[in-house]
């Protein structure tokens, strides 16, 4: 640690990246979009350049996955689990339904410009790196372990089975365990040698701008202004939606009463599942013509959920005397080693 404290950058990119929400994904895919808009050739140089900066994505997104099926631990304790469980139900499961119930009607276009694809995407997965910012500060350790719930719904795994299984997208089921796979070997190989998991903490940080970059390069900049505007709404609006669930499973379900608001930092969108729109339309065609919007929009949504998230959990917290309550606990509750 001492040695990484003495680091300095003549020009931070790495710390400029990480001042902005999911920068350290949305500022490469922005550079990589302007490439493929504005630099197409560069990336038809064939060799090595082209194998990174167009056609990563997808192998480099599978390692982020195994990387984060090594980050669940099976050394968890009751109230760990039920919290997890809780917001894996209001967080993912629950508005995942609601999006596919939508989607009979309207069908694959959605409602008002936002396709079915960009909806459930914005809406099924979770941003653990800020879950675990906010509960480190206003949680216990029963709400830090819930951040597995955010191991789990990462990446395209609950969009593809929800889609699949409501039949608005045709996905084999081989390609579904494919999905799968690469985390359940990651929790397996974790468990079995905790050096390797920390030998791999770090693969998020280093894979994420590559396959970024990647995705970006095939995003048309036209597709980004429009589907980016539509996208800072969609992001506000599944924040409400996804936060009010997340609060009533913390009340009703799990009894949190005045800390209830802790939950709703939960309603945010993860920075990599801005890769999740392009995985769903390599399984299925159907989706490809929504794929670029899609992008965007969740890309969006990123953003606008990381600041909205936190500012309204907080504030809910604070109104209803959530805060004070957890400064006048005398110690945190311990819910396992």
């Amino acid at each position: 640690m001492a040695a990484e404290s003495r680091i300095t950058s003549r020009v931070p990119l790495f710390d400029g990246m990480n001042k902005i929400p999911g920068g350290l994904m949305l500022i490469p895919l922005i550079l990589g979009s302007i490439v493929g808009t504005f630099f197409p050739a560069f990336l038809d140089l064939g060799n090595f350049t082209s194998a990174l900066f167009r056609d990563s994505a997808l192998p480099l997104i599978g390692i982020l996955i195994f990387a984060t099926g090594m980050q669940i631990t099976l050394k968890t304790s009751g109230p760990v689990l039920a919290t997890t469980g809780t917001i894996l139900l209001t967080k993912s499961l629950i508005p995942a339904g609601l999006v596919v119930l939508l989607g009979q009607f309207t069908g694959l276009d959605g409602i008002l410009g936002v396709s079915i694809l960009a909806l459930i995407v914005t809406m099924d997965n979770s941003n653990g790196g800020l879950w675990l910012a906010f509960t480190g500060r206003y949680g216990d350790a029963r709400d830090r372990g819930a951040y597995m719930a955010s191991a789990i719904n990462d990446g395209p795994f609950f969009s593809m089975l929800f889609l699949g299984a409501a039949g608005l997208a045709d996905i084999p089921y081989t390609l579904l365990l494919a999905a799968v796979i690469p985390l359940l070997l990651g929790v397996i190989v974790g468990n079995l040698d905790e050096r390797w998991t920390e030998i791999m903490r770090p693969i998020p940080n280093i894979v994420i701008p590559f396959f970024a970059f990647a995705l970006g390069t095939g995003i048309n900049l036209g597709n980004v202004v429009s589907g980016g505007l539509s996208g800072l709404l969609v992001g506000a609006i599944a924040t409400l939606i996804t936060g009010t669930l997340a609060y009533f499973g913390y009340r009703w379900i799990l009894r949190r009463g005045k800390q209830s608001g802790i939950g709703i930092a939960s309603a945010t969108t993860a920075g990599n599942a801005i890769a999740t729109p392009a995985i769903i339309a390599a399984a299925d065609p159907a989706f490809e013509p929504y794929m670029e919007v899609a992008t965007a929009q969740v890309a969006s949504a990123v953003l606008v959920s990381a600041v909205l998230a936190p500012l309204l959990a907080a504030w809910v917290l604070k109104r209803q005397g959530g805060m004070a309550e957890l400064d006048a606990e005398a110690e945190p509750v311990h819910a396992g080693e």
